[in-house]
């Protein structure tokens, strides 16, 4: 683009309406909305610094608006010379302002207008109401809109200003994808951290010189400006890119009591926790002893901790596991990684049963109070928890995973128990692996859009094997680095099952049914909630570089009840691979390449001891959490992990029932 250059002193359109004397606040805050439809989605996004940041929407159903680099690519015919770029206002009342910025032929420029000189040849402001213009005949193509926060001059209060852009393009420009790229370029632009024009007459300066030097494709733009509402201050921003990951997060009872939930079955010491995250040893004593006083957590042996399960009571605390009945063996194995996920998938089962095998290992430890003499120290080793339970005809296992994660340690840890899970129920045939993970959404098109409290289930896209004939099926992908590991089910009946289950989706839906009745289990039973949190809750980022972030909202489906949309199942490959967690780029790329619907915890090493184990079924079910991996809040955790359960109850109960007890 080419420098901005000063206008005709002459050529400011009509002032906004009140509050006359605002502009932009001035650390540059701002949110807004990206939108097809023109109905405007609350959202609120703050800059880190000085640089605005804005929230974004947008549901064009056939367009796909992507984060590019430059231009997008499309055929542009040569500018006429004759042509003009036309400012007109379209109407004004107490609290809104339409202006149409459109591109007309010399001859088709009425007589009242004031033609701009110099740099601004070419740009043409009307003086007067023109009636007749094609945003008047024509539909919007697209329409983009989102908010700003002004501060007034006298006050010193804050009003939020909607402003809205309808976009017409030339009538060559047909392709629908490529219009949105375009209008997604013109607003990046325009909304640029750099150089966002910070009072209203810069703001439709930029629009018209953008329009005059470098988006010929545009036919015409009208912008609506409407006052909204004053407020005290201006909203706070969101993290952008996990600002906090990196630092040591506080010592919190919340925070110990998920790290403590994240080892179970396995006990853990104040002692590794302080160590791991830079604590006092002391104070980390006094959050354990808080969080026991709460009947949270109980003492094991070596001063170490466990999370108390709500049917503590009945858990049967073994050496070695008990000879089981052939008529009772499982023939179905149920692997969750988090202790909500546990807890959801047994809200699932009847005729329970649990066991917990603690074992523990001699560790040798230097004493620096004796000269070259070493001290052995008892310590908790790998733990396995199993229960015992019934779905309608079938026996089921499950147990959760000790720990998870991309260290060699975590991803050894989870192998094993897989491992010895199948080692000791060696009649099991199907294997589930069940969770949450991160949705990838689609920001334009609701079919293809996956968000929170949605489950996505393991399965090949076979749109792309069809296409890509060379390429080898697969419903979940590792990446580690240049490596990459695909994996699909020898005996893909279970996938059979989730496809005749999505098909019907529309018709009958068992899943609500098991949900339900698991949420009334679980809520006379623990004292986590696992309802569906509010669907204002289920906010979406977009990264624009530079650790900005702006809100994108969600495309509107027709399925919603009462404004909450439904949730459903989505069928598509599952991706897992380190450092794509905490980075945005890399995990879009990555979920681009193979067709990904969700993102994972790393369960590449649950896989190989499956496919090791020569186990010929299996499937992930994933409730989606959040859009990175699941992990990185606990809002939707349970929920989605409640979600995915009543799925796998829904796959189960259309199995046949087993034969080899």
């Amino acid at each position: 683009m080419s420098t901005r250059n000063q206008p005709h002193p002459q050529m400011a359109p009509p002032p906004p309406p009140k509050p006359l004397k605002s502009q932009t606040y001035a650390n540059g805050n701002g949110n807004g909305n990206l939108n097809a439809n023109g109905n405007l989605v609350n959202g609120s996004a703050i800059s880190n610094g000085n640089n605005p940041t804005f929230g974004l929407s947008a549901h064009d159903t056939n367009a796909s608006i992507q984060k590019l680099n430059g231009r997008s690519p499309c055929h542009t015919p040569p500018r006429t010379d004759r042509e003009q770029v036309v400012m007109t206002p379209k109407g004004k009342t107490a609290n809104s302002t339409v202006i149409l910025i459109e591109r007309k032929l010399v001859d088709e420029v009425s007589e009242r207008t004031h033609v701009a000189g110099g740099d601004h040849t070419g740009i043409i402001i009307n003086k007067d109401t023109v009636a007749g213009q094609k945003s008047q005949t024509t539909p919007a193509q697209l329409s983009l809109e989102f908010r700003v926060f002004l501060v007034s001059a006298n006050s010193g209060k804050h009003s939020q200003e909607s402003r809205t852009l309808r976009f017409w393009f030339r009538d060559w420009l047909k392709n629908e994808e490529n219009q949105a790229h375009i209008a997604q370029d013109f607003f990046k632009e325009l909304v640029s951290p750099k150089d966002f024009p910070r009072d209203y007459v810069g703001f439709i300066k930029k629009i018209m010189k953008l329009m005059q030097k470098g988006y010929d494709e545009i036919q015409s733009l009208e912008i609506e400006l409407r006052i909204l509402e004053e407020t005290a201050e201006p909203p706070s921003r969101p993290l952008s890119m996990d600002e906090s990951q990196f630092e040591s997060p506080p010592l919190t009872q919340e925070k110990v009591l998920e790290l403590i939930e994240q080892a179970y079955p396995n006990p853990i010491t104040p002692e590794d926790l302080a160590k791991d995250y830079g604590w006092e040893e002391q104070d980390v004593i006094m959050v354990f002893m808080s969080l026991k006083e709460r009947g949270l957590i109980k003492s094991m042996e070596y001063n170490s901790y466990t999370r108390i399960h709500h049917e503590d009571k009945e858990i049967k605390v073994v050496k070695q596991m008990p000879t089981i009945a052939s008529n009772k063996q499982p023939t179905i194995a149920i692997i969750t990684a988090q202790y909500c996920e546990k807890l959801a998938i047994d809200a699932m089962l009847e005729n329970k049963e649990t066991f917990v095998r603690y074992t523990t290992v001699d560790t040798l430890k230097k004493d620096s109070n004796l000269t070259n003499s070493l001290k052995k120290k008892r310590r908790v080793g790998e733990s396995n928890v199993y229960t015992l339970g019934n779905i309608g005809a079938h026996r089921i296992v499950s147990t959760k995973l000790p720990s998870v994660g991309s260290t060699r340690e975590a991803m050894t840890a989870t192998g094993n128990t897989t491992t010895r899970l199948l080692g000791t129920f060696q009649n099991v045939d199907y294997v589930f692996v069940v969770g949450v993970a991160g949705g990838v959404p689609h920001y334009t098109d609701y079919k293809k859009h996956v968000r929170l409290g949605d489950v996505v289930i393991s399965y090949v896209d076979k749109q792309r094997a069809l296409t890509n004939g060379s390429e080898k099926p697969y419903v979940y992908v590792y990446k580690s680095g240049d490596d990459v590991k695909t994996y699909f089910p020898i005996n893909d009946s279970l996938q059979q099952i989730a496809e005749s289950l999505q098909a019907n989706m529309e018709i009958k839906r068992p899943w609500e049914t098991y949900l339900q009745e698991g949420l009334h289990l679980l809520q006379q039973k623990t004292e986590s909630d696992f309802n569906r949190p509010a669907a204002n809750s289920d906010k979406l980022f977009m990264s624009i570089g530079n650790n900005e972030v702006i809100e994108v909202s969600h495309p509107i489906g027709a399925d919603s009840v009462d404004g909450i949309p439904k949730s459903r199942l989505h069928l598509g490959p599952i991706g897992s691979g380190r450092d794509l967690v905490r980075n945005d780029d890399l995990r879009i790329q990555f979920a681009k390449k193979y067709g990904l619907l969700a993102t994972d915890l790393e369960m590449s090493s649950v896989l190989d001891s499956i496919i090791g184990n020569c186990r010929e079924s299996f499937i992930l079910v994933k409730g989606i959490s959040d859009y990175k991996d699941g992990t990185t809040t606990r809002k939707w955790q349970n929920y989605a992990s409640l979600a995915a359960a009543s799925v796998v109850k829904s796959i189960i109960c259309g199995m046949d029932a087993p034969t080899n007890v």
